[in-house]
Formats: structure tokens, sequence, C-alpha cells
């Protein structure tokens, strides 16, 4: 497996570097946005190691500019902590956000189940999901609601995927934030809301039927109602 560290710090990145060559890995150095990026979008990476703080373009630039062509896994990897960060970076296509300082084989172990759900992505072909008036796409990645194709950031995409997956049964907060980006919140972490309250504005306020509906004190659920609340 071929990994690409985009980190300014050159002893961290050093430290990286070797602590994962260990493990099996082969991997690749950059150390400013602009060399990452053009690394990144000219390699042959089965998972990418994004700083945020980097010098030349930042690491949410590179990570928009990625996504543009190309589904690479990516970690961000960073000092910023914030909620509003993590929402940034999930909704321009990060994979999971781990804040420095870190534990080593808490890293190593992110890594491994991203390239794993990589994998099982590739192997399994899904088909069009449906659901009154909106289908999805999971293979062209597509969504339509009443004939109008609907716009969604990558991990909208995945969540409303999951929601389609998954019509009639209640999800809860622990549980998205595990199959949609592969990590658990903190309790106090409200990355799933506001990820919920965008797609709701995407895919329901334009339309007289919602299909996302909250069940107080459980979580989120997709289905049809017939009757109004």
């Amino acid at each position: 497996m071929k990994l690409l560290i985009i980190e300014d710090e050159l002893r961290a990145a050093e430290y990286l570097k070797q602590g994962l060559s260990e493990n099996g890995y082969v991997v690749e150095l950059a150390h400013n946005g602009t060399d990452g990026l053009h690394a990144a979008a000219n390699g042959d990476h089965d998972l990418i190691v994004l700083d945020i703080m980097l010098p030349g373009i930042d690491g949410f630039a590179v990570l928009s500019a990625l996504r543009t062509s190309k589904a690479t896994p990516v970690l961000l990897l960073t000092a910023r902590g914030q909620t509003d960060d993590k929402v940034r970076g999930f909704d321009l296509g990060a994979d999971d956000y781990l804040v420095k300082p870190f534990q080593f084989p808490e890293l190593l172990a992110r890594i491994r189940a991203l390239l794993k759900r990589n994998s099982n992505r590739g192997a399994a072909a899904e088909s069009l999901l449906r659901l009154a008036d909106m289908e999805v796409d999971p293979v062209r990645h597509r969504a339509v609601r009443a004939g109008k194709r609907i716009d969604l950031s990558a991990k909208e995409f995945a969540l409303l995927t999951l929601l389609m997956q998954r019509t009639g049964q209640v999800l809860s907060r622990t549980q998205i934030a595990s199959l949609v980006w592969d990590i658990n919140f903190d309790s106090d972490t409200n990355v799933v809301e506001v990820a919920i309250r965008r797609l709701r504005a995407k895919v329901d306020d334009e339309f007289p039927e919602k299909l996302i509906h909250t069940v107080r004190g459980v979580g989120y659920v997709l289905e049809q109602r017939t009757t109004a609340p």
C-alpha cells in the first residue's frame, strides 16, 4: 500500500514515514500544499495523510482541488480541533480527522480502517436506491428528487446513501458517525447534527413531503410518512 503524507513539519513527517514504513507501507512525503497537491493529483496513492496548516496553499484548498478529480481516502491530521474545522473538512470530502497530539497506534488503526473501507467500497456494486420521489445512485454519485439534481458534498452524499440504505431504520448519532466517518465523536460534538441540517436543506426544504425525520432522544430516520406530523 502506498501512502502520501503532506506535512510541513519535517521531524513530524519523518517520524510518520518511519513508523508507517516499519508497518509495511510505502510512504511518499510532501512538505507544502503546492507540492502535496501535485503529488496527490499525479500519483497512485492508496491513502493521503494531510495536514491543514501548510505553507503555500492550506490543506482545505488541497483537499478541495483533489476532490474534483480523485476519490483517494484522505485523513486530516492537524492541531486544529474545532468543530467548524471538522465540519468543513468533512464537507470538502475528508474521510477521517485526527487532532494532534496523537498516539501513533491510533493513527495506524485509522489508516487501516480507511483502507479496508475503501477496498470494500470498490468491491460492492450498489444498486439504485429509491424512496418516494428521490433516487440515489451510489455508483455514479448522483442524487435526484422530483426530477431535480441535488448537489451534495462527498460526506453529504455518503450520509444520504446510508439513510437510503437503512430506510425506515432509526440511526443514532454514534452509528452515523461510525458508518459515515469511521470514527466515534465526543458526546459534545455536533458534527452529525450539522451534517443532518445541511442535508435537510438540500433534500427536504424545497419539497412539501419531508423524508428525513428526527426521533427525539434516539437519532434520525429516512422514511415516507403519509400523515402530517
